[in-house]
């Protein structure tokens, strides 16, 4: 029997990373929202490496805070160590990454999305959509409770049909023994979604009070203050270290001789694994030649006994789990709390969707997270605040936000996906993007802050501060170009100490600033500003005159590829009529339905030839709908 349980703007399906970043942006847009999740206690979960951030992931989660969303803010309250990657290399692959106590990461987010106006969160499992002439109208919940709405964002993970697996041992269940979502999945199929199967899994978690530390490396946070939101004012100085040990050629003979117990390859895992996150059994099988692997072990939170053994993802059997642990230096006599465990799961094939998220199917029906064949917590969280602007906005009858490969991460994430589909669990790398200089850890808030102020996420505040750091910037590039630094005893000693040759004319600060060894706070201490500027007006005047001639010629590829973005195409174009398109071309273009040129190329299939056709068609005016 079921009952009206409440009107919405927006209904959210799921707490996890992407459904807390969906919620809180709807919400904070001005839409009534509800999140609706199996388990209250299991808001913003972390079930795999307690963890944020990393190389491309890391930029992800400043672009999230710069859009106006959670994910930077929370880390920063609740972390036990930070670290800045890659600070040898440049500024483009340049990555924070945070440790997080897991309980207070989760405690902090529900706290947050319980104090936001505008915001219910309630638990409830959603079993089918209310759908009205294709679009959809609400969601129906095991307890008959009918919940209306204009828009409804599903961000249900690993949670679809979740099967954990452990040797032979198979259960229905979402991750850590959560109640998985069964008949929703069965639901998205009548309605004609396509599903794929996937697997992912993560590894034992182990005792810390019986690690022997002495055979291991420590691992330590940096010194220096670091947060991911640039709205952080108050740093944590107590970190907890991780720490560093290998396999030995005993672990690996072990795995080798339970090889036949593993459910990978006695062929009872179906889904296909992440490729970039491989189990210790497809490591050791797929490098054969490497006689050790790096494992870390990082403590899951403060006040727990809890340490994960990242590196080794594995489903083998517990007792196989046990003995494999014992063979590791340092964990000789350690005890095992958790096993390991792989989990298969169903999601969404996501060239099913547009590039707001929203599915070309059902109107104003969204998806984001895991369901659309992501993996990792950041992924997910940058889909989520993304599905909820755009269901906030589509409430609002109002155009959707998208954005483009060169301004954001997020947005080469979407366009993967919306555009080639993944046949894996898809993770984001730095090498997935084309403009990477431009897409950097240090500018996320140049990219994107005044795009999360028009659509309401950026206080009036804090975008003040936003204006003035842009002004300042462009106010000390400016200066530099017209300082010229004289040949003086002082100057020559400066450079001296920098490693750099000694002028022999007078030049240019900004010139001078170019040569790989100066940084800016030789030119400061060359010829001073009026004011001392703050460190990150700093970098970004250091970065930008560096960087300033690969910049330039990345944004002109920008601006050449803006006019293919330019050139739209309507979305029920009749591919099949277009004579000249090669038969392949015409079937993956009905497929996606790209909007522009642009996207079209990118799809998997279409050649430039197919491209030329489109061009001479558009040209033409001689574009069919399909009927």
């Amino acid at each position: 029997m079921s009952y009206h349980g409440g009107d919405y703007d927006v209904i959210v399906i799921g707490a996890g990373h992407a459904g807390v970043e969906a919620g809180l942006a709807a919400a904070r847009m001005g839409a009534s929202t509800l999140i609706l999740t199996l388990n209250l206690d299991a808001v913003a979960y972390m079930p795999c490496n307690p963890s944020v951030g990393g190389p491309a992931k890391g930029i992800v989660v400043r672009e999230i805070d710069a859009l106006g969303g959670e994910m930077g803010k929370n880390i920063d309250k609740t972390h036990i160590q930070m670290r800045m990657l890659n600070t040898g290399k440049g500024p483009a692959v340049r990555a924070l990454r945070a440790q997080a106590d897991k309980y207070l990461y989760q405690h902090e987010m529900k706290q947050t999305i319980e104090e936001t106006d505008n915001l219910l969160l309630c638990q409830g499992m959603v079993e089918r959509l209310l759908i009205e002439n294709d679009e959809v109208k609400g969601v129906i919940t095991q307890t008959g409770a009918e919940y209306r709405a204009e828009a409804v964002v599903i961000t249900t993970g690993t949670y679809l049909r979740g099967k954990v697996i452990i040797g032979d041992l198979a259960y229905e269940s979402g991750p850590n023994n959560q109640q998985p979502s069964i008949n929703l999945s069965y639901h998205l199929q009548e309605l004609g979604f396509d599903l794929v199967r996937f697997k992912t899994g993560t590894p034992p978690r182990v005792n810390s009070q019986s690690i022997d530390y002495s055979k291991t490396e420590i691992q330590p946070g940096d010194d220096v203050p670091r947060a991911f939101s640039y709205e952080t004012t108050k740093f944590i100085t107590d970190q907890l270290p991780c720490w560093l040990t290998y396999t030995s050629e005993e672990t690996h003979q072990l795995i080798n001789d339970n090889l036949h117990r593993s459910p990978m390859y006695s062929g009872m895992i179906e889904g296909t694994g992440p490729r970039y996150c491989p189990s210790i059994e497809d490591k050791i099988v797929r490098f054969n030649d490497k006689p050790r692997h790096q494992i870390f072990l990082e403590p899951e939170g403060r006040n727990t006994k809890e340490v994960y053994v990242q590196g080794l993802s594995t489903s083998l059997p517990e007792d196989v789990q046990r003995n494999i642990l014992k063979t590791i230096p340092g964990l000789e006599n350690v005890r095992m709390m958790r096993s390991g465990y792989a989990i298969e799961y169903d999601a969404i094939v996501p060239t099913q969707l547009w590039p707001s998220l929203e599915t070309k199917k059902i109107k104003g029906l969204f998806t984001a997270g895991q369901i659309n064949g992501t993996s990792g917590y950041e992924e997910a969280a940058g889909q989520g605040v993304m599905a909820g602007i755009n269901a906030a906005r589509k409430a609002q009858k109002k155009d959707p936000l998208i954005l483009d490969r060169s301004e954001a991460y997020i947005g080469v994430l979407i366009d993967d996906l919306v555009t080639k589909g993944t046949n894996e669990p898809y993770r984001l790398l730095t090498s997935r993007a084309e403009y990477r200089l431009l897409l950097r850890h240090d500018n996320a808030d140049l990219r994107l802050t005044e795009k999360g102020y028009e659509i309401g996420l950026i206080s009036e505040e804090r975008f003040k501060k936003f204006l003035t750091k842009k002004a300042k910037i462009q106010e000390e590039i400016g200066r530099l170009e017209g300082t010229v630094i004289k040949v003086t005893e002082e100057t020559q000693k400066i450079l001296e100490k920098a490693g750099s040759t000694p002028l022999k004319d007078a030049m240019h600060a900004k010139v001078l600033l170019k040569r790989p060894e100066i940084l800016y706070r030789h030119i400061a201490e060359i010829v001073p500003p009026e004011k001392a500027l703050e460190e990150d007006v700093a970098e970004q005047v250091e970065i930008q005159v560096k960087y300033e001639g690969y910049i330039t010629k990345q944004l002109e590829q920008v601006q050449r590829l803006k006019k293919m973005e330019n050139k739209k195409l309507p979305e029920d174009l009749d591919y099949h009529a277009i004579s000249g398109l090669a038969m392949e071309a015409r079937q993956k273009l009905s497929e996606v339905r790209p909007l522009s040129v642009a996207q079209a190329s990118r799809v998997s299939g279409v050649n430039p030839s197919d491209v030329s056709v489109l061009l001479v068609y558009l040209e033409q005016g001689r574009l069919k709908r399909v009927q």
